[in-house]
């Protein structure tokens, strides 16, 4: 794995021109905020040697190097999930490259489904922790050097980047909500059933994605912070589509991206 982490970040070391140390991971239907990043080179993932290839429809698939927010930033337009079959090592295998090319900094940004009865879909939620209900944890099998066998997790989501957010959506006149994020394996929406029982865990929202990556992204020692764009919530009983999911998504992309643009700028 550490040769594999070796050889991706040596190339794209010298296929890229810029050196940004902050990495945004876009979400479903959220690929649209790659459109605010200026001077941009696009390296589509299935040219980076040893790069897995995004299969999940509204995931573009492509890295996009170029400026945001007055700062030089990597993003990730389309992510990788376990549950179309990759094993942890390999949803997680862009988090131990970027670190490796100097990356302290990750956003990330994902589409949920709503538990806390006060969410409608089209919300912003800033995540302020998580509950990872993933079978397989990113860290099981031998350490890799680049972080402790037993990493904190208290401090999983960043308070310093937490209080910046808040008042970036203050500012902008942006209704942000607070809660607790619950990673589940996926591929299926959650069942009425599920739903409640996720809200007795303490989760305000759930999803398939970001849990393995904050969790290496901390054992790499990045500062994190991620959003949820509720895209479907438990108390209306509708069934979910993907393409639901992706126009709500998509009707959030204005009030994600204005606070994706002015967190990078203060960093």
């Amino acid at each position: 794995m550490l040769e594999k982490i070796k050889q991706t970040s040596d190339w794209l070391i010298q296929h890229i021109n810029r050196r940004p140390r902050v990495a945004i991971i876009l979400g479903s239907g959220l690929g649209k905020l790659s459109d605010e990043i200026e001077a941009r080179e696009v390296i589509p993932y299935s040219d980076i040697p040893g790069f897995p290839v995004s299969t999940v429809e509204g995931h573009a698939g492509e890295l996009i190097i170029g400026r945001l927010g007055g700062q030089d930033v990597l993003a990730m337009n389309g992510r990788f999930h376990f549950y179309e079959g990759y094993p942890m090592q390999d949803v997680t295998f862009p988090i131990r490259v970027f670190h490796a090319i100097g990356i302290t900094t990750l956003l990330v940004s994902n589409a949920a489904g709503g538990t806390n009865p006060a969410f409608h879909i089209g919300d912003l939620m800033l995540i302020i922790d998580h509950i990872n209900m993933m079978p397989e944890h990113p860290l099981r099998g031998r350490n890799l050097p680049m972080g402790p066998r037993f990493p904190d997790m208290t401090h999983a989501y960043s308070p310093r980047l937490n209080r910046k957010t808040r008042e970036i959506a203050l500012d902008n006149d942006i209704l942000l909500r607070e809660g607790i994020y619950l990673g589940t394996q996926g591929p299926t929406y959650e069942t009425p059933a599920e739903y409640r029982m996720f809200r007795l865990l303490g989760a305000d929202a759930v999803g398939m994605s970001t849990v393995p990556e904050i969790i290496v992204a901390n054992h790499c020692g990045m500062e994190c912070m991620g959003i949820s764009v509720i895209t479907n919530v438990s108390q209306t009983g509708n069934k979910v589509t993907h393409d639901e999911v992706k126009l709500a998504a998509d009707q959030a992309q204005p009030r994600m991206s204005t606070i994706f643009r002015e967190i990078i700028r203060t960093l």
